[in-house]
């Protein structure tokens, strides 16, 4: 039989994938299935993914400009790529410009708040616009880096060299962060192109941002249209349908962590490599040499605010339980009560007797007390403390304006090490002690990318590296091949090898 489009469903009809699974069509996939649309198969879930044939235009057109942006990209001079880097920037310092932007992201906002959506990331803020301002003039200081020769090897009659290239399409799919419109944007410090779908929460703010600033400074440095594409659709089956592009060079994914799985599982089975920045939540380990000022400072500044470097579990040697905690819960309650708000623990408990220690240790005022906790559909009365298994130490808290955290007593470094490597995601460890030993031994053991012995903060690109970032990987999928887990656009890139035969008689 020959192979043709798929027309339509039948309830109950069996998809195989992964080679030996089968899932079953459901009736309503099959009466919303449509000529035109296309199915997708998330394979971890073994769920269907219905991608309406709308979805798939919007994905489809926004990644063939980028497409074709890219072979022009080639002949283009990094002068020009720094002019559109300037004129995105001057268009966002501007005022005027920036009004119908602001204008956009106002009415974002209030659409998300009456869904009961979170909206701390939503918001573009002063500190948002001058960050983004920032970035975007921190590009043009770095070097593309295209045609840099990076080995040289010379043979009789005939030499090669490894030179340095442009990679192509760079996808990022991403959740509701304005400011990932401009971080998006450094692929093209490469000599890349980029197509982006952004979560619908903030689509308006992005279109405005693509109308009034990217789109125009593009063609004022005499750059392709399509070299900054937006899949201009709401829907989240348009970011499966990008990720499903055989076309792209790279697919990056910005999110939830299931969320992300899923758009890295789809990208891989087209073959497109993948750089995910899924779930996040910093890990601290507290030693039996731990100082008491300095754990309190570096929680009270971990807990600043909700992104992917917050300190999200706390494990205290239990030797030392009596005198730290005590300064933990303090520092929780700093923060919560420099946003207005009241505080969240989590207390990991084993068994009976570690729930009567902990209930003595954390005291009264936390298990025996409701309080109203700042949820994105607003406050929420809940109990402060709440007991949690260690299954549980694996949940990144997504809150709101009220600061959350979990705290595990351990019995010493190495349990505490252990956990981290079965539950965390394997992304930030800050290990408060003043004994350098304890340094050392989990520098060695533990799995993660980013490790410290102060606040959570620092893993941030910009803050760290004065390199605007595009994203922060973990290692919950295992360590990564061949670069960091800070992803900058300069760091996006092929390396071509280039021959030159001196002796025309040369011969294997």
């Amino acid at each position: 039989m020959e192979p043709g489009p798929l027309e339509r469903l039948e309830p109950g009809q069996q998809v195989v994938f992964g080679g030996d699974r089968v899932v079953t069509v459901p009736p309503e996939l099959a009466a919303a299935f449509a000529p035109g649309d296309a199915l997708l198969v998330d394979e971890r879930a073994g769920e269907l993914l219905h991608v309406p044939a709308a979805a798939r235009r919007a994905a489809r057109e926004a990644v063939s400009a980028a497409v074709d942006a890219a072979m022009l990209l080639g002949a283009v001079e990094d002068a020009a790529i720094d002019r559109f880097f300037h004129g995105f920037a001057d268009r966002l310092e501007d005022d005027e410009t920036f009004a119908p932007i602001a204008e956009a992201n106002a009415r974002d906002l209030a659409v998300a708040q009456q869904r009961g959506r979170s909206t701390t990331r939503l918001v573009l803020t002063d500190r948002m616009r001058s960050d983004m301002v920032a970035g975007l003039r921190g590009w043009t200081a770095i070097g593309a880096g295209r045609g840099a020769v990076l080995e040289q090897h010379q043979h009789a009659g005939w030499s090669l060299e490894q030179v340095r290239d442009r990679l192509g399409v760079v996808a990022f799919v991403f959740e509701g962060r304005p400011n990932v419109v401009a971080d998006a944007c450094g692929v093209l410090r490469g000599g890349n192109a980029v197509v982006f779908r952004i979560g619908s929460d903030a689509l308006g703010t992005a279109a405005a941002l693509m109308e009034h600033a990217v789109a125009p400074a593009l063609a004022d440095a005499a750059l392709p249209a399509g070299a900054v594409s937006l899949v201009a659709s709401a829907e989240r089956a348009a970011g499966w349908a990008l990720f499903a592009d055989g076309r792209l060079a790279l697919a990056v994914a910005r999110g939830s962590g299931p969320a992300v799985d899923q758009l890295g599982g789809i990208a891989r089975r087209q073959g497109t490599p993948v750089s995910l920045h899924g779930t996040g939540g910093a890990w601290m380990l507290v030693t039996a040499q731990a100082d008491s000022d300095r754990l309190r400072t570096t929680v009270r500044a971990s807990l600043d605010r909700k992104v992917c470097n917050t300190l999200n579990v706390c494990c205290i040697e239990r030797s030392v339980a009596d005198t730290l905690v005590p300064v933990v819960l303090a520092a929780l309650e700093d923060a919560a009560a420099a946003r207005g708000t009241e505080a969240k623990l989590h207390v990991l408990v084993r068994d009976a007797d570690e729930r009567a220690a902990l209930t003595r240790l954390v005291g009264p005022g936390w298990f025996d007390r409701t309080v109203a906790i700042a949820r994105a559909g607003g406050p929420v009365p809940e109990v402060r403390a709440e007991e949690l298994d260690v299954a549980g130490l694996a949940t990144e808290w997504e809150w709101e304006d009220s600061p959350e955290l979990t705290l595990a007593v351990v019995d010493g470094l190495d349990e505490a090490i252990d956990l981290c490597n079965a539950h965390s995601p394997r992304f930030i460890v800050s290990v408060i002690s003043e004994d350098p030993a304890d340094h050392d031994e989990a520098w060695r053991t533990l799995e993660a990318p980013f490790v410290g012995d102060g606040f959570t903060r620092w893993v941030d690109g910009q803050y760290a590296l004065t390199t605007p970032e595009l994203g922060l990987s973990n290692w919950q999928g295992g360590r990564l091949f061949g670069r960091g887990g800070i992803l900058t656009g300069d760091a996006i890139a092929t390396v071509r090898t280039r021959m030159r035969q001196s002796d025309p008689d040369v011969t294997r």
